[in-house]
C-alpha cells in the first residue's frame, strides 16, 4: 500500500508542476461557465418594439404599458400603420411590431405581431413572450405560470449541461494523456515491473484526476449558485453522488482511450473528436433530442452526458428525489461498468 500511495503522490506532483494542465483543468470550467452563463444566452431582454395603433384608447394604453413595464420589451416608436412598422423593422431600428386592431378596445382582441425572422429561434421567443405579456389584456381570463424557471433564465438550462460536458471531457482527456505519456517516454515498463501490481499502477494514476474532478465539480456548483444564481433545489448528497458516478465513467473512458492511442497527440485528438462535438450537439445541451431525426436520436442514446444532464436538471432545478432519476442512474452505472471492464481487459501488461 505504501508503494501505491507513492505512485499517487508522484502523479499528483507531476500534475501540480504542469501549469498548463492546471490552467486547462480549472480555467476551462470557469471560462465556459461565464461564456454560457452570460455571453451565450437565450434570454429575452430589451427587444426593440414598435406599437401600431390608430387610436390610443384606455384598453390599448393598458396593453402598451404592460409591454413597456416588462424587462423584455423596449417601446421605441408608436406608428399608425403596419407599413410604417415594417419599414422600421427592415431598417434595423426595431425587432418586432405589435399591431392593435381598430376595434381592440371593444372586442378586447385583435393583436397582430410583425417579427424580424432573421433568427427564427429568437423570433419565436419574442412572439411567445409578447403573447404571455399581453395575454391577460387580450383574453381577459387567460393566465400562464412557468414552473421551475419563472424568469426563463437560460443559465438554468446551460449549467447542468456544462457540468456534463466539462467533466467527461477533462477527466477522459487528462487520464488518457497521462497513461499514454508513460508509453511514449518508455517509463510504463518500469512501472509495471515494480512491486505494485499493474492494476494498482493504473488506479494510482487515476486517483489524482478523481480528486481534481471533485474540485472542478465544486467550482462549477459554487459558480452556478452564487454567480449565475441557479438554484440547488434537490438533495446535495445525490447531486454529488451521481456526479461521482459520472466522474468514474469519464475516467474509465479515458483509460479505454489510452489503450487505443499510442501517442499523446492521438489521445488528445480521439478525446476531442469522440467527446467534444458529439457530446455538445447530441446530449440535449443545445438542442432538444426529441426534435432530432430518428437516426441521431439513436446516436444520442449512447451519449453518457445525455443521462447525466437529465439527472442534474431534475435534481438541481426541479428538486426531485432519487427515485425520479433512477432510470438515468442505472444507465450511467451500466455504461461505467462496461467502459471499466473493456479498458482493463484491453490493458496490455507487456506493452508490445
Amino acid at each position: 500500500m505504501k508503494q501505491f500511495w507513492s505512485f499517487v503522490i508522484k502523479e499528483a506532483k507531476h500534475i501540480l508542476r504542469d501549469k498548463r494542465t492546471m490552467l486547462i483543468l480549472f480555467g476551462m470550467p470557469v471560462v465556459l461557465m461565464f461564456i454560457f452563463g452570460f455571453a451565450i444566452t437565450t434570454d429575452v431582454k430589451n427587444v426593440r418594439t414598435v406599437v401600431v395603433t390608430s387610436q390610443m384608447d384606455h384598453q390599448t394604453r393598458v396593453a402598451v404599458e404592460r409591454l413597456a413595464a416588462s424587462e423584455y420589451f423596449d417601446i421605441v416608436r408608436t406608428v399608425s400603420t403596419p407599413q410604417e412598422a415594417e419599414k422600421t423593422i427592415r431598417s434595423q431600428k426595431a425587432d418586432m411590431a405589435v399591431v392593435f386592431a381598430k376595434d381592440f378596445a371593444s372586442k378586447k382582441s385583435g393583436i397582430q405581431m410583425i417579427v424580424d425572422g432573421a433568427d427564427p429561434n429568437m423570433a419565436v421567443q419574442w412572439k411567445n413572450y409578447a403573447q404571455q405579456v399581453l395575454m391577460n389584456t387580450a383574453g381577459g381570463h387567460v393566465n400562464a405560470r412557468m414552473l421551475y424557471n419563472p424568469q426563463m433564465k437560460s443559465a438554468y438550462n446551460f449549467v447542468p449541461a456544462i457540468m456534463g460536458v466539462i467533466l467527461i471531457l477533462i477527466c477522459a482527456m487528462m487520464t488518457s494523456i497521462s497513461v499514454v505519456r508513460e508509453k511514449e517516454r518508455g517509463t510504463m515498463e518500469l512501472l509495471l515491473v515494480s512491486p505494485v501490481r499493474p492494476l494498482m499502477v493504473i488506479i494510482a494514476k487515476v486517483v489524482p484526476y478523481l480528486v481534481l474532478a471533485f474540485g472542478i465539480m465544486v467550482v462549477i456548483l459554487l459558480m452556478a449558485r452564487f454567480v449565475l444564481d441557479v438554484p440547488l433545489a434537490g438533495s446535495l448528497f445525490w447531486i454529488v453522488a451521481i456526479s461521482t458516478l459520472y466522474i468514474l465513467l469519464a475516467l474509465s473512458l479515458g483509460l479505454l482511450i489510452s489503450n487505443i492511442a499510442q501517442t499523446q497527440l492521438a489521445a488528445l485528438l480521439m478525446s476531442a473528436m469522440m467527446l467534444l462535438v458529439p457530446n455538445v450537439m447530441l446530449s440535449g445541451m443545445l438542442f432538444p433530442i426529441e426534435s432530432m431525426p430518428t437516426l441521431l436520436q439513436w446516436v444520442a442514446a449512447v451519449m453518457p452526458p445525455r443521462y447525466f444532464i437529465v439527472c442534474m436538471r431534475k435534481l438541481m432545478i426541479m428538486g426531485v428525489g432519487i427515485g425520479d432519476v433512477q432510470k438515468e442512474v442505472a444507465i450511467l452505472a451500466a455504461i461505467t461498468i462496461f467502459f471499466l471492464v473493456v479498458a482493463l481487459k484491453k490493458f496490455n501488461v507487456r506493452l508490445e
